[in-house]
C-alpha cells in the first residue's frame, strides 16, 4: 500500500482493528452474517443492523456472524427500538467489538454501560455541539452522515457537515458517510482529517448480499436523480426523511403518514407510537423489496451513490477497488507535482 494511504489510514484501521478504515452502512435486512463477515474478511468492517431483530434474533446473527470471520464486527443499533435496553445487553454478553448507536443519541449510562464491559460505541453527530456532548458522554468515535445516503438520512449535506464539524473535532475518531462509492473522495476527506468512511449502497450489490436480484438489478438500473427523499407530511409528526429509489411505496408513505397523523390527532397514539408505527412501516416495506424482490411495492432504500453501482461484485473487489482508486489518485498528484 501506498506510504501516504497508509498513514491516512492508521487512525481509522488502528481503531476498528481492521485493515482498512472501512466500515459498512448497517442496512436493515442486508447487513447480515453474510454481508457482515464478507466486509470484515476484506479487510474492512462489517456491520450487524439489528433495527429489525428482537434479543434471541441478535444473538444467533452474532453467533452465525463469528462463525464466519474471525475478524473484528459491530452490531448498529436503533435507539427507538423498544427493546434496546435487551439488545444491548446481548451485545455485552456476545462481546462484540463496537457498539453503532443510530436513530437518536444514546444516553450517558448506555455507553457506560457498554464502555465498563471494554466494548467501543459510536454515534452519528449532526452538529458540533452534538459531537461534543457525546465526546463528553464518552463515546469512542463518531460518524457524520449526509443526506446523500439511502435509508434513514439528515438534512445536510455530507460536504457541509466535514467543513463545518470535522476541523473541530479532534479528540475521537470521526468517520464520514453520504455519496460514497471511489476511492478519490474518500481519499480527499482523509485528507481533511476524517479517520475513515461508512459505504452502504454499494455493498448491496455485492455477491455475498442476501438482498434479492430485483432489488439489486434496480440498484444497478438507477441513477443518482432516482434516489429521492421521502416528503414529511406535517412538521408536528417526528419521522426522519428516508432515501430511497422512487417507485409506488413512496405514494404508500404518504397515505401510511396520513393514516398514522389522523390517530395521532384524535389522541388514539402519542407521538412515540407514530413514530415507531412509521418505523414498523419502513421495515416492512423494505423486506418487500429486499427479501421477495417486490421493486414496485417494497421500499427501495439508496443513497445517491446508486449511479456508481454498475455490476453484482464481491465484497473483497469492492473494498479493494475503492482503496486502489485512492492510491492511484496519490500517485497522480505527485506526479503532476
Amino acid at each position: 500500500m501506498n506510504k501516504k494511504l497508509k498513514q491516512l489510514f492508521f487512525k481509522g484501521s488502528n481503531f476498528l482493528g481492521a485493515e482498512f478504515p472501512i466500515m459498512g452502512g448497517a442496512m436493515t435486512w442486508i447487513s447480515e452474517s453474510n454481508l457482515v463477515s464478507a466486509t470484515s474478511n476484506a479487510g474492512g468492517f462489517g456491520v450487524i443492523a439489528a433495527g429489525s431483530m428482537d434479543k434471541d434474533k441478535l444473538e444467533k446473527e452474532i453467533i452465525a456472524t463469528k462463525s464466519k470471520t474471525r475478524k473484528p464486527f459491530g452490531v448498529n443499533l436503533i435507539l427507538l427500538h423498544p427493546e434496546i435496553e435487551d439488545l444491548i445487553e446481548v451485545c455485552i454478553e456476545k462481546k462484540v467489538d463496537l457498539v453503532v448507536f443510530a436513530g437518536g443519541f444514546p444516553k450517558l449510562r448506555q455507553i457506560q454501560k457498554l464502555k465498563n464491559k471494554k466494548i467501543k460505541t459510536m454515534c452519528f453527530a449532526t452538529t458540533v455541539s452534538i459531537a461534543q456532548k457525546m465526546i463528553n458522554y464518552g463515546v469512542d468515535a463518531l460518524i457524520l452522515e449526509g443526506n446523500e445516503a439511502g435509508g434513514h438520512i439528515g438534512p445536510v449535506s455530507i460536504n457541509v457537515l466535514v467543513q463545518e464539524i470535522l476541523p473541530k473535532i479532534m479528540e475521537v475518531p470521526v468517520f464520514v458517510a453520504g455519496g460514497i462509492g471511489r476511492g478519490e473522495i474518500f481519499l480527499k476527506y482523509l485528507e481533511l482529517g476524517a479517520a475513515g468512511c461508512q459505504i452502504g449502497t454499494r455493498l448491496v450489490c455485492s455477491n455475498e448480499s442476501i438482498a434479492h436480484n430485483n432489488f439489486k438489478e434496480i440498484f444497478i438500473k438507477s441513477e443518482a436523480r432516482n434516489s429521492q427523499v421521502s416528503v414529511r407530511l406535517d412538521k408536528r409528526f417526528p419521522v426522519i426523511p428516508v432515501r430511497a429509489i422512487e417507485n409506488k411505496a413512496s405514494e404508500k408513505f404518504l397515505q401510511e403518514q396520513k393514516r398514522v397523523i389522523k390517530l395521532l390527532d384524535t389522541s388514539n397514539i402519542s407521538l412515540k407510537e407514530a413514530q415507531l408505527q412509521i418505523e414498523h412501516f419502513w421495515a416492512g416495506s423494505l423486506k418487500k423489496a429486499v427479501i421477495d424482490g417486490d421493486i414496485d411495492n417494497g421500499s427501495l432504500m439508496a443513497g445517491q451513490s446508486v449511479s456508481l453501482v454498475k455490476k453484482i461484485q464481491p465484497v473483497n473487489e469492492i473494498i479493494s477497488e475503492i482503496v486502489k482508486q485512492a492510491e492511484e489518485q496519490i500517485t497522480n498528484e505527485q506526479r503532476i507535482s
